[in-house]
């Protein structure tokens, strides 16, 4: 079999210039890609604007710059790289035909990190499976944490999302010339990039912009109103005696930048009723006009948008309990606004499955992703709107995860890299290939063809078809009603 490496390089003229690639097993890849200029300057804290044309090839072989700016391994258990450079606002394709006119169906990644980190540049994210299979992959960086989502009195809200559009925009005007179809677009975004699909479904400006969406433990803050947003800007001044403004932020350092930020996420008595998500989309009332979980409940926009979306079950069980901890569970889970008949189903439902460690930990998987996704898709089963729901279950073996489906640890699976740097610290030795085919050919038939195929039914109001991710991948009626009556109709958690 000739190597690809071998191969001679493969040139793709942009309406900004040409950029040059190279192929790997199943197709060929083009990293780097700007489609906006660099954020930095008067553009800072600007929204996004479209890249100068270059009169040479632009060399496409290794990733971007990414706004991480911390190592990987300080972050997530995901190995999310982070590249230094100023060309912030960068994309990378993988295409298994870059001829135009091949009419391929695209899958648009945007990646997690509680929109404070996160890299498109993991190897958890190469395309090659989906090339393979016949999809267009692309992975996008944006704006991250203060830089894109700190609300600044002198510039535009949510600039994180803006670059979403941004990038969306630059696949409906330039994909066909790497052999995608603009018409076959899904998104889709793990953690805060399924935050990022459903702010996208909820965004008008977003809309015609793709066809299909997958929120992979997609995660909001919540409240979201504006209200909220200038609380917290109201918090990073008190904390760092720095002016929440552009103007005067737009010289600081990426090092003094960080600081600031990691001053403002810290825990405190000053911050007991700000989120988990404290730089995240928001409600500004102009992009997006009103809270996403709202919007979404109503079916104001994308609703008929075939969606994807689901959760693994024990998605931050293991995060460490913030204060002492407090031997009355019962205590502990009124924080989170649960009576003494709910907690009693809660501590029901988990009494054979979590330890007592951890179930504050379920408490802050249901409250962020579990509960809320679950009323999304109830709330579009009653609209009648394309929905599919799953639940991921197949445990972690790795020393550390406690045998339990943990934050992160599906990916592998849907992207099918099983033998990707990273994810046998992640999910154990010898991960299940035969669960990685059925994922990833799930997502592979919802990308071609807007539904994840036969085995999977709609989820609907009646039967509440869900799909089990596990060692025997299965479809079961509501299996999440305790979730459903454990946490409906509560108040947002501070």
């Amino acid at each position: 079999m000739p190597d690809p490496a071998a191969a001679p390089p493969v040139t793709v003229r942009t309406p900004h210039g040409p950029v040059r690639g190279e192929r790997h097993a199943t197709g060929v890849r083009f990293l780097g890609i700007p489609y906006a200029q660099p954020p930095v300057g008067e553009l800072r804290f600007a929204a996004p604007v479209p890249p100068d044309p270059w009169a040479g090839v632009l060399d496409a072989t290794s990733y971007g710059p990414t706004a991480q700016r911390r190592p990987f391994a300080e972050v997530t258990t995901i190995p999310e790289p982070s590249v230094p450079g100023a060309s912030t606002l960068n994309l990378n394709v993988f295409t298994p035909d870059p001829s135009p006119g091949a009419g391929l169906p695209v899958l648009v990644w945007i990646h997690g990190g509680g929109f404070v980190a996160g890299s498109a540049a993991s190897p958890w994210y190469d395309g090659r499976a989906f090339n393979r299979d016949g999809v267009v992959l692309v992975s996008l960086g944006y704006r991250l944490g203060v830089e894109g989502f700190l609300h600044l009195p002198d510039a535009p809200d949510n600039r994180g999302v803006r670059d979403w559009i941004a990038a969306l925009e630059w696949v409906r005007d330039t994909i066909a010339r790497f052999g995608g179809d603009p018409g076959k677009v899904t998104v889709a975004g793990q953690s805060a990039g399924g935050g990022a699909v459903q702010t996208l479904l909820a965004t008008p400006a977003a809309q015609g912009l793709f066809r299909a969406a997958i929120s992979v433990s997609g995660a909001v803050m919540e409240p979201q109103d504006r209200a909220t947003a200038e609380a917290v800007s109201r918090l990073f001044t008190a904390r760092t005696g720095v002016a929440a403004t552009a103007a005067a932020l737009r010289e600081a350092t990426d090092s003094e930048l960080l600081a600031h930020q990691d001053a403002l996420l810290a825990p405190g008595p000053d911050r007991a009723r700000l989120q988990l998500l404290a730089l995240a989309p928001f409600a500004d009332g102009e992009l997006v006009p009103r809270p996403v979980p709202e919007a979404l409940a109503a079916g104001d926009t994308g609703a008929d948008v075939p969606l994807l979306a689901g959760f693994t079950a024990h998605e931050f069980n293991a995060i460490p309990r913030p204060g002492p901890l407090d031997d009355d569970p019962y205590a502990m889970l009124a924080a989170f606004g649960l009576d003494a008949r709910r907690a009693r189903l809660f501590l029901d439902t988990h009494a054979s499955s979590v330890r007592p460690a951890l179930l504050w930990g379920q408490a802050v998987t249901d409250v962020v992703f579990r509960a809320p996704t679950l009323a999304i898709a109830d709330a579009r089963a009653r609209l009648g709107r394309p929905t599919w729901l799953y639940q991921f279950t197949r445990p972690a073996t790795a020393p550390g995860f406690d045998g339990l489906a943990y934050h992160c640890t599906d990916l592998p699976f849907a992207f099918d890299l099983l033998d990707a740097e990273g994810v046998t610290a992640a999910l154990g030795e010898d991960p299940p290939q035969h669960l990685a085919d059925a994922v990833h050919a799930a997502w592979v038939a919802f990308v071609r063809e807007l539904d994840p195929g036969p085995s999977w039914p709609r989820y609907s109001s009646e039967g509440r078809q869900t799909m089990i991710w596990d060692d025997t991948p299965r479809v079961e009626a509501d299996p999440l009603r305790p979730v459903r009556e454990t946490w409906a109709h509560l108040p947002p958690t501070s």
